[in-house]
């Protein structure tokens, strides 16, 4: 049995169906006997919209109230896609970065993780759960939400993997492969078909 997590992105769940698909990945890593915490992004879209509305609300938002807006967009994945394992016969669990106790500093739309209460998650999965987290969100010392900034679900998901000393940590994206640029900027962009350590860390 191992300890695996898994990181999902925004197009990866991005519609009803995608989750259900999500959801029938991870019940295949459960049905093989490991034990699987699930780490997802806003669906995919859903935290630019949020940043918009702040915009037209006020020119200059309060840093403290756009992580609480931010912070929604992932709530609304963990709990979509608990119910989705739910439907399959999967016990799950899903924990907003507050409720792991996830804890950061308190620079607001850019936070830092501190460090991980993992004896919940660990409890959960003891109990034969699957644990879906909200990435890129935790508190701070006094119960403030805060966000990781962009790339934070992916930061959430290693910070996890590495609090739990998980056997793998696996980061899922819906593209084929690296390109040399981003192809949807790019329309000459070329897939790689070999990569090196220090191109892939540019």
């Amino acid at each position: 049995m191992a300890l695996i997590v898994q990181k999902y992105g925004g197009t990866s769940v991005g519609k009803p169906d995608r989750i259900k698909s999500v959801a029938r990945r991870v019940a295949r890593y459960v049905a093989r006997g490991d034990q699987v915490i699930v780490v997802v992004s806003a669906m995919s879209g859903e935290t630019n919209r949020l940043l918009g509305l702040a915009k037209e609300v006020s020119p200059a938002p309060d840093p403290r109230e756009l992580d609480v807006l931010a912070s929604t967009g992932e709530q609304v994945t963990i709990g979509l896609l608990s119910m989705a394992l739910k439907d399959l016969g999967l016990k799950a669990r899903s924990y907003t970065g507050g409720q792991v106790r996830i804890l950061t500093d308190s620079a607001f739309t850019k936070a830092r993780i501190l460090s991980i209460d993992e004896r919940n998650i660990k409890r959960d999965l003891d109990e034969g759960n699957v644990v879906v987290v909200a990435g890129f969100q935790g508190v701070d010392a006094d119960g403030n939400i805060t966000t990781l900034g962009r790339g934070g679900s992916d930061t959430t998901g290693v910070a996890l993997a590495a609090a739990l000393k998980a056997d793998e940590c696996q980061i899922f994206t819906d593209v084929d492969g690296v390109y040399t640029t981003d192809p949807r900027i790019v329309p000459e962009a070329r897939r790689l078909d070999r990569i090196t350590f220090e191109e892939m860390l540019e």
